[in-house]
């Protein structure tokens, strides 16, 4: 290789590498105390495995100049087959990476259940006794959010908000298709299904405003399925808040229906008021009046297959 190609390839890796500087990892320096969790699982799990991965390819490197071909005075054993040394070590080393990477996964899997509410709002701080968590319905449509806030009774297009080391408890659902409700300075994408309910529970430690989008393809306006998630103190919250109260419109049955329509870049809109039951409807599809809800329609059927069990067991008598 001549010294030029060399010299061009350093040069490229060197503005690579100044490149790579100007991006936000924010999957790795999140603001959330979930997520960073996360992100220290990913950077142990790399270091176990780069234990077996750097040593392989240095060997590589050094067998490839060791044992050239021009290289005379490296020792030639064309009878060597086996060394009972040599194959503890080739087998071990994996074999503890494995091991240790196994039970690695096994404990965070466990911990870092989107479901499992939280036992700590950060590193050494446990929940303060008597916090409860913030509810947050999710509702992902076509193509756009819709968030409500039970608590408070409003709701939200294209814009979340919590307040600093509260926990959350996010309830998703879908109109339609499925799609991924993802913050990556929170937490985990997650889910978010027609006729289902997926839930992630979650905590943002510093204040700030934070991307949020769908991590799954959903259609021609998935590319501006996109919103802001803000990161408040407690009186900032409560500020924006009244601001949602103040300049919102009440949600009514028409209006969620016109909402519900297939849209494009929808901009943040507020709602002051929610019709009762709007979110259970959404999730059981029976927004429309006279609609048999899913939840009564799976009671109905779960009755009438107890009852043809009861007759069947009568019969047998």
């Amino acid at each position: 290789m001549s010294v030029s190609r060399c010299l061009i390839q350093a040069l490229f890796l060197v503005a690579f590498s100044v490149f790579l500087t100007g991006c936000n990892w924010v999957v790795m320096s999140p603001s959330g105390d979930i997520a960073a969790q996360q992100a220290d699982l990913i950077v142990w799990a790399t270091i176990l495995m780069l234990i077996i991965v750097i040593p392989v390819i240095a060997l590589t490197f050094f067998f490839a100049w060791r044992y050239r071909a021009s290289n005379t005075k490296a020792t030639y054993k064309p009878d060597w087959d086996h060394s009972t040394h040599l194959e503890l070590v080739i087998w071990a080393a994996p074999l503890a990476i494995i091991i240790a990477l196994g039970a690695m996964t096994w404990v965070s899997t466990h911990q870092l259940d989107p479901y499992r509410p939280l036992s700590r709002i950060d590193e050494g701080k446990p929940i303060p006794e008597g916090v409860e968590p913030l509810e947050v319905q999710v509702v992902a449509m076509d193509w756009k959010w819709l968030f409500f806030y039970p608590e408070y009774d409003i709701a939200v297009v294209n814009e979340l908000a919590a307040p600093l080391d509260r926990p959350i408890k996010f309830k998703i659902t879908a109109t339609t298709m499925m799609n991924s409700f993802y913050i990556p300075a929170l937490a985990g994408q997650i889910y978010a299904m027609g006729g289902m309910e997926t839930k992630l529970h979650a905590v943002i430690n510093e204040p700030g405003v934070f991307d949020g989008f769908s991590a799954n393809y959903s259609g021609a306006g998935f590319n501006g399925m996109r919103f802001k998630f803000h990161g408040m103190t407690e009186a900032d919250f409560d500020a924006w808040r009244d601001k949602v109260k103040r300049e919102g419109q009440p949600m009514t049955r028409p209006i969620y229906k016109q909402l519900a329509l297939p849209s494009e870049y929808e901009p943040v809109r507020y709602y002051r008021t929610v019709m009762p039951g709007l979110y259970d409807k959404i999730l059981n599809r029976c927004v429309e009046p006279g609609t048999l809800c899913m939840k009564d329609m799976m009671k109905s059927h779960t009755q009438h297959a107890a009852h043809k069990l009861d007759a069947g067991e009568h019969y047998a008598h």
